[in-house]
């Protein structure tokens, strides 16, 4: 059985890390992905990698924190796929530092992105879900937005997740009488390029704090990410699903 056979899913900053291993998945379990970043090169090169595996894909250069851009992408979508059954908003940035020391240059260019980016796409898709009547949106979040601050201690960051947390659920009521589910992953220590410089001692402690002991790969997100656009998690909207080894284990 191909679970995702002949739906057409959108991956926002899916040209690496996260977002790669999601739009992978996505193909490997029989949908049809558009690869968006705002980097077209590495875009590109993803959308290649699946149609050498034998999957439908095409790249788009998206800033999701433009209105234009966000409108593009569903268009874009339709025009060469007719439909939009899968939407997953990963694209965000990171920017590291104590309150005193974030601008509001920061503050503004994190949310945009990690927080207007999420409404922007979700907006553009919503129309075409809502005739369907089906669609499944999944954001990517952090256990930040539930903590008040990531491994790192970011306040800045972890606001812009902890408002994609809130979105999801006012999406997901929103949503549930055209059939649309809404529904959050939140990640904590996945080894990407954002802590592969994290210092020895640093990484040792924090581990500590895992019941698992380890830390997450792209691979476990992107698992989450296809059991939620499955059928099997029909039943399920307004969840944020902890990937997390058990860190915010009650």
């Amino acid at each position: 059985m191909i679970p995702l056979k002949g739906r057409v899913a959108i991956v926002t900053g899916a040209g690496r890390g996260i977002g790669r291993a999601i739009a992978l998945a996505l193909s490997r379990d029989g949908a049809n992905v558009v690869v968006s970043d705002i980097n077209l090169a590495i875009a590109q090169s993803v959308a290649a990698e699946i149609t050498a595996l034998g999957g439908q894909s095409f790249a788009i250069e998206t800033d999701v924190s433009s209105k234009a851009d966000a409108q593009h992408l569903a268009s874009a979508t339709l025009d060469r796929f007719v439909k939009i059954d899968i939407l997953v908003n990963n694209a965000g940035i990171l920017a590291t530092g104590p309150l005193l020391d974030t601008t509001v240059e920061i503050w503004e260019r994190t949310h945009a992105v990690n927080l207007k980016g999420v409404f922007l796409c979700t907006k553009a898709v919503f129309p075409t879900m809502m005739a369907q009547q089906s669609g499944r949106i999944i954001n990517i979040a952090s256990v930040a937005g539930k903590r008040g601050g990531g491994f790192f201690g970011n306040t800045c960051y972890a606001a812009s997740k902890g408002g994609v947390i809130a979105f999801t659920k006012g999406a997901a009521r929103e949503g549930g009488p055209y059939n649309i589910t809404v529904n959050a992953v939140a990640p904590a220590m996945i080894e990407t390029e954002m802590i592969s410089g994290m210092p020895a001692d640093m990484r040792e402690s924090l581990l500590r704090s895992i019941p698992l002991g380890r830390t997450g790969s792209v691979e476990d997100v992107a698992a989450a990410v296809c059991f939620l656009a499955s059928d099997g998690a029909g039943f399920m909207t307004g969840e944020i699903m902890d990937v997390d080894g058990g860190l915010m284990m009650d």
